[in-house]
């Protein structure tokens, strides 16, 4: 039975606003030119880091690819960090997550490739390492990322904590 009003019945942040009798956000329109170009801009730059990363660190195709293993876990510690930032600890101007957290960081990690790597492993007769390397990127990117969010937690809630201490400057 509907009563309606379009938020009515509903669970999750639609329904916090027909119980609050407020009205939503508006939603940014999509595809606005400002958040695509730092996107894009982001995405250039992160990906240019990570072909650096991979000419650094050549492998062979039977050979563990040591360069997207270390892209991916920095790459996701950096997101990590970069959501507790952003959420937790300051108010970041509307396009500093889209620059660095889909642009950047998107650009600079690679899952994709990781992905590739894994086929070429097991077609290259390395099926045990191409399975080490699949389990050991997803639990490398994992334990990156919430080290990435502990850490930078931590870190916030010492900054909190010096600046209590702090008297007031005359």
């Amino acid at each position: 039975m509907s009563s309606g009003h379009p938020h009515v019945g509903t669970s999750g942040p639609a329904s916090a606003y027909a119980q609050a009798d407020a009205t939503p956000p508006p939603r940014r329109r999509a595809g606005d030119p400002a958040v695509l170009a730092v996107i894009a801009l982001g995405g250039v730059l992160g990906a240019e880091a990570r072909y650096g990363m991979s000419v650094w660190l050549p492998h062979q195709p039977a050979q563990l690819p040591v360069a997207t293993l270390l892209v991916n876990a920095s790459g996701c510690f950096l997101i990590g960090v970069l959501m507790v930032v952003v959420t937790e600890l300051t108010g970041p101007h509307r396009l500093v997550r889209p620059f660095l957290g889909v642009g950047v960081l998107g650009g600079y990690t690679t899952f994709s490739t990781a992905t590739v790597e894994v086929q070429q492993l097991a077609q290259n007769g390395r099926a045990g390492l191409a399975l080490g390397y699949l389990l050991g990127t997803v639990v490398a990117a994992l334990i990156a990322t919430a080290s990435g969010m502990a850490l930078t937690r931590a870190m916030g809630t010492v900054r909190v904590r010096r600046r209590a201490g702090r008297r007031p400057r005359p």
